[in-house]
């Protein structure tokens, strides 16, 4: 940085000294200049080392020169004057690319994607961690990191439906993995989680569930992202589920294959998305105390949802839009076993807005209309107006509020029965008490309205849970739980569960 303006006044005889010595650095430039291109009119074999030595002559001449000057700093750590700064781009052996700004600078600035941090290296210019919300370094796997974790814990269940009261103690082993590319274009990411519970005192229903979803996101020219998905997931139907059969013992266990497809554009101030999604379940059968089965193949179906979107950017904090969806539903079987047919097309429309004001909040809020048609007369159509939301607010740092509202039409495969519209809302509240310790903090509500001419009742199913994380070290983890789900009904026994659970997550 150049000196500050003086104020004093200069004598002529130091007026005079400078100007002789820029006159004198001024014939200094221009001979380097002249022997510069001089130089480059000489074959190739010596016109390097020739165009060395006048560089090194240069520089050795302007640190003797212009060491009363003002100094600016070098690529290589010393310092240079402005105007040698300038004269190193005339000269034309000098690089423009490389030797100015690096190729690992010029790669970084051509990728679209956050390299991956080396392992148990600190990423660099990124402030530190806390031990609660520090990555692990993961496991190299080429041009992938992975990173995997297992928890173990011992957990007790009380269940309580009418005068029917169960209790079991089990051991749950959940595993979960996340695998990212680290690629300059595109980017390929897979996650993956599952539940394994084994009963070692009283009784109850073993919960196992496993899903994997991965997302193939293509970074196309003129503002175009693409984005290829691909998931499976199985579970085990709760008992609390209207579609469950009663006085099973097991329940049916269910396989969800889903793929997609989805395409967005910038066109200016304008967003345009289309997607295309297909879901294939299948369900198992159930079994009864008695031994016996109940076959529920009736109730396999295809799903395929084609969605559009139009967004307007008034700012890229702020994007209202439109949405409109339709689907089909085709089932295996033409009649299901109580001889209705479930097969129907959906429809779908909404309007919202897009908020994104960085870690403070983002998320989106939308309102519309839906509606479900079935090919059977008898089952009446369902329709219901729909406010959906999916915020994340940070109030303070170290605190998280992530709120989930949906609103969905849920067939069902009762007998004389369409379905019900199911309202859901979650939240979830994350606290960093400690630099090592979270809080997490879960409520819930799910209303179950069915159709004013359906025999089945309206239900409530309230949840709530607390928990804490203890992070002993970078790759070990203490856990507690504690929830408790209470469902109500109009008509019939309301029934409520309690667990609790103490575990330790390794990961890596």
């Amino acid at each position: 940085m150049g000196q500050p303006d003086q104020t004093s006044s200069v004598t002529p005889l130091r007026a005079m000294s400078r100007a002789v010595s820029f006159a004198a650095f001024g014939s200094l430039l221009l001979s380097q200049v002249a022997f510069a291109q001089s130089a480059s009119q000489q074959p190739a074999s010596s016109g390097s080392a020739a165009s060395q030595d006048n560089r090194t002559t240069y520089n050795a001449a302007s640190a003797a020169d212009e060491s009363d000057d003002g100094t600016i700093p070098a690529a290589n750590g010393t310092t240079a004057n402005a105007d040698d700064a300038s004269q190193r781009l005339a000269i034309p052996d000098a690089q423009s690319g490389d030797d100015i700004t690096g190729s690992i600078l010029d790669e970084d600035i051509r990728r679209l994607n956050t390299r991956e941090a080396p392992v148990d290296e600190t990423p660099r210019r990124r402030a530190a961690e806390s031990a609660s919300t520090a990555e692990t370094p993961g496991i190299p796997l080429g041009t992938f990191v992975l990173r995997p974790s297992v928890t173990q814990s011992i957990n007790t269940e009380t269940t309580k439906d009418g005068n029917t009261r169960q209790r079991r103690a089990f051991l749950e082993t959940d595993a979960a993995a996340t695998l990212t590319s680290d690629w300059g274009r595109h980017q390929l990411s897979v996650t993956s989680e599952g539940a394994w519970q084994r009963n070692i005192s009283g009784e109850g229903e073993e919960q196992p569930s496993f899903k994997i979803n991965g997302d193939l996101r293509l970074d196309l020219p003129q503002d175009t992202v693409a984005h290829l998905t691909a998931g499976y997931n199985f579970y085990r139907e709760d008992t609390d589920d209207p579609d469950a059969i009663a006085n099973a013992t097991q329940q049916s266990d269910v396989q969800e294959f889903s793929a997609g497809a989805s395409v967005q554009r910038d066109f200016g101030i304008l967003r345009g998305t289309t997607a295309l999604a297909l879901t294939r379940s299948i369900y198992s059968d159930a079994t009864l105390a008695s031994g016996a089965t109940v076959a529920l193949s009736d109730r396999n179906q295809t799903t395929g949802t084609l969605r559009g979107r139009v967004g307007y950017e008034l700012s890229p904090a702020l994007i209202p839009f439109i949405e409109a969806t339709i689907g089909r539903t085709l089932y295996d079987e033409t009649r299901d076993s109580a001889g209705y047919e479930r097969s129907g097309h959906s429809y779908g429309a909404k309007a919202g807005v897009e908020v994104d004001l960085g870690e403070k909040l983002k998320g989106e809020v939308g309102v519309g209309y839906e509606r479900a048609d079935f090919e059977d007369n008898r089952l009446s159509s369902i329709d219901t107006a729909t406010l959906d939301a999916s915020l994340l607010w940070s109030p303070i740092r170290g605190t998280d509020v992530n709120l989930d509202l949906q609103t969905s039409i849920q067939p069902t495969t009762t007998a004389g029965e369409s379905g019900y519209v199911s309202h859901a809302l979650t939240t979830t509240v994350t606290h960093q008490l400690r630099d090592n310790l979270v809080g997490t903090i879960i409520g819930g509500v799910v209303w179950r309205d069915y159709p004013t001419d359906s025999t089945v009742n309206d239900e409530l199913v309230y949840t709530a849970a607390t928990g804490l994380t203890w992070n002993i070290n970078r790759y070990l983890d203490l856990t507690s739980t504690l929830g408790y789900e209470l469902t109500t009904r109009k008509e019939g026994s309301d029934s409520q569960q309690w667990r609790a659970g103490l575990g330790l997550k390794l990961k890596r």
